[in-house]
């Protein structure tokens, strides 16, 4: 007998977009098939835009142009062979190509006060959800602002636009095919702000006043071109243009005064849009500065227990008038009243001062005086002490090396016993090597702790170091020590020591105390870094390194303090180490919202719960759904590990009350439940007297099984819940059976499966990329068996 004709190319699924051209084709081992085409199980024989055509051994099915009409599950058959395979229609948004890159390139102006109306016409799939944004935030119908949509545009107007609706705007586009998400810019233009404030008075005279002003904080999205400079004097109505100046300048210096007449002045800001409002100045008058200057702080001659004596300079401004004399002012250091010294002015720039208390540190001032009155006050002199000049300190006391390293030594010491050092202004050290004679200074200035680090020493080299207190009188006697400095350490380049007790994520309740150990070691001592999520760590959280070991310490917890931790080392040498850990800041759960339940399906109820306000924070949140059978009863856990707000409970007893409760849950516990107020029912069927048909011998009522309803393909997004239906005869009542790719789904607790009088459903809860795949449903009794097929697509929930 001749070979039997066989497949070698199968038919395969095509996605095709809308508008465009598709192909099935598959090869059969035979030229002298004539194949046969179907549709959803119906014959084809003529279809607008579908043509068939045979090649050789090849069979092919073309549309020219794939409308929705055209999606569906196509079948090849021809002698003993069969392949099928299906056409999904994508229509996502589109929008027209040329308007697109308008948007998109060119910024949309406006005026202040214009209204904006910027449409967006757009074709796809219905229903299309369209979302504007401006700066990522969805955008909300106002008084001025209004989003429209309709089934072939979307539309943002603002009635009355202003500086404040700037910015970068998205238009997102969404359906059951996809996303388009278009960017464009919005650029309102207004007259600029007014100059920033104060208005400050550089120079005041007889005859001139220079102002200075800053530019506006906000321009107007035009460049200031000028400021316009108004005068007003006071007890007038009137403001009069004292002239322009260009952008770049914002001082204005005006001659068009009088001596001892006050004004008020006014700026504003020009662009091309238009004038700003007016900043104003205080009242400014026009006086010449008759009065001396300050003169420069007096300096101290000498100092006993009975006087102090004080010179100083002529002032560099001496007035309207010459200096007639000058007036001495002095304070206890540590007051803020000045009290005088002299209450007639003195001609000579010299003072020696009488009245005074001993061992009392004083400061002084003086302020000249000419025909206009006493002028400003000069700063304060040193502050001196009224007391005769003391001895020499004695020796500072206990000096040692608190620690060394290869270049440095660290020492301290104790003040001079209190009869010897009572006045000590401060130390000196100095140090010498063993094979130098001459002491060299450390220090430029005094000391005024009792400690000092010498550094820039030799590894192995034998140092001694001395040190002298010192007061007025000079430096006392010196303590003296011999150091030896060590060898250099060796160098060991930076490393985390990081063993089981370092996590590298921590989960904190909001609250608690954030506290990370992070050991290392490195020689010398690496510089250490803290950073979160690439940035400096914020104020809150304290860092503390000491004997190689890092620690991170935050004393409350706050949801902000989630992120990921960094911390660097890295050694003189360049050599950089890092070290990465998480935080995530919860608590335990906030209460789901209301519940809902609704029978979707014969025979089930679908529990929906509004979401838990911790969903904000918690990305590890999931649910758990209870139930009891009486007011009283248990609760059961029926549902758990649940990521959406949706679960379809199925084993429901007719006649039944049933109460539901859900929790929210994460790793610190489990919220509080919401639970359903009244209960859940399903009526039990009313039971109908039938009359039982006779039977007649000899004819045979049995058929097989057939599906009325096949299967249709689905496409869903992760997440969602999926329901595939069809509808089976036969007698007797066949018994169906659910596969995925072959697999029986029967025992699977992922999937519910029903059977009402022939209306047979597949529930897949909470869908995700696994559940993607071929689904057929299997009828069997003892005539015969019958199948349908479907495959289920999972698309991404982007």
């Amino acid at each position: 007998s001749a070979p039997r004709c066989r497949l070698d190319k199968h038919l395969f699924d095509v996605r095709v977009l809308k508008g465009e051209p598709a192909e099935l084709s598959c090869t059969v081992s035979k030229h002298d098939v004539t194949g046969t085409w179907f549709k959803d199980g119906l014959k084809l024989t003529s279809m607008d835009g579908v043509y068939f055509e045979k090649e050789g051994l090849v069979h092919k099915l073309i549309i020219n142009k794939v409308e929705d009409i055209h999606a569906g599950k196509y079948r090849f058959e021809g002698g003993d062979i069969k392949t099928e395979a299906s056409i999904f229609v994508e229509d996502p948004p589109q929008v027209d190509k040329v308007l697109l890159k308008n948007l998109s390139s060119v910024p949309t102006v406006a005026k202040a006060g214009e209204k904006v109306t910027i449409k967006i016409p757009f074709e796809g799939r219905l229903p299309v959800r369209a979302t504007w944004l401006k700066d990522k935030m969805e955008l909300i119908d106002d008084t001025r602002i209004r989003v429209d949509k309709t089934e072939t545009f979307t539309m943002l107007s603002i009635s009355s636009s202003e500086r404040k609706d700037c910015g970068d705007y998205k238009v997102r586009l969404k359906n059951d095919s996809g996303v388009l998400e278009i960017n464009l810019k919005l650029v309102v233009i207004d007259k600029p702000q007014p100059p920033a404030g104060p208005i400050k008075i550089v120079e005041s005279s007889a005859n001139d006043i220079t102002i200075q002003w800053n530019p506006p904080k906000d321009d107007g999205g035009k460049p200031v071109q000028s400021y316009i400079i108004e005068r007003q004097r006071v007890g007038k109505s009137d403001w009069v243009t004292l002239g322009e100046t260009p952008k770049s300048c914002t001082t204005f210096t005006t001659n068009k005064v009088e001596q001892d007449v006050s004004y008020y002045f006014r700026v504003r800001a020009v662009n091309a849009e238009g004038t700003s409002d007016a900043l104003e100045s205080d009242e400014v008058k026009a006086v010449s500065k008759a009065s001396p200057g300050a003169p420069d702080p007096p300096e101290i001659v000498s100092a006993s227990r009975d006087t102090i004596t004080i010179s100083w300079k002529t002032p560099r401004k001496t007035g309207s008038s010459r200096i007639v004399g000058y007036i001495v002012q002095k304070r206890k250091k540590g007051t803020t009243t000045w009290l005088p010294v002299n209450n007639v002015p003195i001609a000579d720039r010299k003072l020696k001062m009488t009245n005074l208390k001993k061992g009392l540190q004083y400061e002084f001032r003086v302020a000249a005086v000419n025909a206009a009155g006493i002028g400003d006050a000069s700063e304060p002199s040193q502050p001196v002490f009224a007391r005769d000049s003391t001895k020499s300190p004695g020796q500072v006391q206990d000096l040692k090396v608190s620690s060394s390293d290869s270049t440095s030594v660290t020492l301290t010491w104790k003040r001079p016993e209190a009869e010897d050092g009572s006045d000590v202004k401060g130390y000196e050290v100095e140090m010498r090597s063993s094979n130098n004679l001459n002491w060299t200074k450390c220090n430029a200035l005094p000391i005024e702790v009792t400690t000092y680090t010498v550094k820039g020493l030799l590894a192995k080299e034998r140092y001694f170091l001395r040190v002298r207190a010192l007061n007025d009188s000079g430096p006392g006697e010196a303590a003296e020590l011999e150091a030896f400095i060590k060898a250099a350490a060796p160098v060991v380049p930076p490393r985390f020591l990081i063993d089981d007790t370092v996590k590298s994520f921590l989960v904190i309740k909001a609250g608690n105390t954030v506290r990370v150990n992070i050991p290392f070691e490195a020689s010398p001592d690496p510089v250490v870094t803290w950073l979160k999520d690439g940035l400096p760590l914020p104020d809150q959280a304290t860092v503390h390194t000491k004997d190689g070991t890092t620690q991170l310490l935050i004393g409350a917890a706050e949801f902000t303090d989630t992120g990921t931790y960094t911390i660097e080392l890295q050694n003189g040498l360049g050599k950089r180490e890092t070290f990465s850990f998480q935080v995530q800041v919860t608590d335990i759960p906030q209460p789901p919202g209301p519940i809902q339940l609704q029978e979707n399906v014969p025979n089930t109820v679908t529990v929906t719960w509004m979401p838990s306000a911790s969903e904000k924070w918690e990305s590890n949140l999931y649910y758990t759904v209870l139930k009891r059978e009486s007011q009283k009863g248990l609760w059961h856990v029926v549902g758990d590990l649940i990521y959406t707000n949706k679960f379809t409970f199925t084993k429901l007893i007719p006649g039944r009350d049933y109460y539901f409760r859900v929790v929210a849950k994460n790793s610190l516990g489990a919220s509080g439940p919401s639970e359903t107020v009244q209960p859940w029912r399903i009526r039990k069927p009313k039971v109908e007297c039938q009359v039982k048909p006779q039977i007649y011998k000899g004819v045979n009522q049995n058929q097989p099984p057939r599906f009325l309803v096949p299967l249709k393909p689905h496409v869903v997004t992760t997440g969602s819940e999926c329901r595939m239906s069809c509808a089976v005869g036969g007698h007797p009542s066949p018994k169906v059976t659910w596969y995925k790719d072959n697999r029986d789904l029967s025992s699977d607790p992922s999937y519910f499966c029903t059977n009402d009088f022939g209306v047979c459903s597949l529930v897949v809860l909470g869908v995700t990329k696994h559940d993607e795949g071929e689904y057929m449903a299997e009828a069997t009794n003892e005539v015969g068996r019958a199948f349908t097929k479907a495959f289920l697509t999972i698309k991404g929930n982007s």
